[in-house]
């Protein structure tokens, strides 16, 4: 698949990676072809009893890596409803429950902004992956395994929630996951983001919204307001999102 990273097994040498539809990767060489004793006839011996062997091909044990190829990662802890929302503005269909580590491999949806019918519409493509844990990026949780598949995405949707813990803020949920960001890729840190606090169909969660939004208007960032349960606010999150990835 297109995002696919070989590694020679033994050295752990980085022999190349497909991105582009068409795109080849020669990772052995063949050996050198022998020749057939027609190739050592004269005029006087037409059918000589000689012939040279070839020799070896190149032997590698190769490891495959695969970073997904995707516009926009949606990045959380588990449960603030990064499955909802990808289900909710594409044709993806990640499981949805109520307990953490759901989602247990990447999922890809095109989000379509606009009227894709009569040309006027831009898409894109939105990465779910599994939510994070404080220690993500030392490998805790599902951490390691996924934090990777970011790396290739240019905007980066930060979704935080209520919890139900008593004193923890979203605030505090963002800050643990920004940290996770710079100590696997201060590279992936750096890429743009949008934040959303999720889940606002909740009546703790609009009650919560504007001390959230002050909170985060302190660090200098913009907190929008959404709903993947009634798709409040996610038509003009797709649309900034589409906006950003213009820029």
């Amino acid at each position: 698949p297109l995002g696919t990273i070989v590694f020679c097994l033994d050295d752990n040498l980085r022999l190349g990676e497909l991105v582009r539809a068409g795109d080849r990767l020669v990772v052995a060489t063949g050996g050198r072809g022998g020749r057939g004793n027609k190739h050592f006839a004269t005029p006087v011996d037409r059918a000589p009893r000689r012939a040279e062997p070839g020799e070896p091909g190149q032997r590698r044990q190769l490891r495959l890596e695969l970073k997904v190829m995707a516009d926009v990662g949606l990045l959380g802890f588990p449960n603030v409803g990064k499955s909802t929302l990808i289900r909710a503005v594409s044709r993806a269909r990640p499981k949805v429950a109520d307990y953490p580590f759901t989602t247990l491999e990447p999922h890809l949806g095109v989000v379509t902004v606009g009227d894709s019918r009569r040309g006027l519409g831009r898409a894109f493509v939105l990465a779910d992956i599994p939510g994070l844990i404080p220690g993500a990026s030392a490998g805790a949780g599902l951490g390691l395994r996924f934090l990777k598949h970011l790396e290739r995405t240019r905007l980066l949707l930060h979704l935080i929630t209520v919890s139900s813990d008593p004193g923890r803020r979203p605030i505090d949920d963002y800050h643990a996951l920004r940290r996770e960001l710079r100590c696997f890729s201060p590279e992936l840190a750096a890429h743009p983001e949008v934040v959303a606090l999720t889940k606002s169909d909740l009546p703790d969660v609009r009650e919560a919204f504007e001390a959230a939004r002050a909170d985060f208007v302190a660090i200098g960032k913009e907190l929008r307001l959404v709903s993947a349960a009634t798709r409040d606010g996610l038509a003009d999150l797709m649309q900034e999102l589409a906006e950003q990835l213009l820029l």
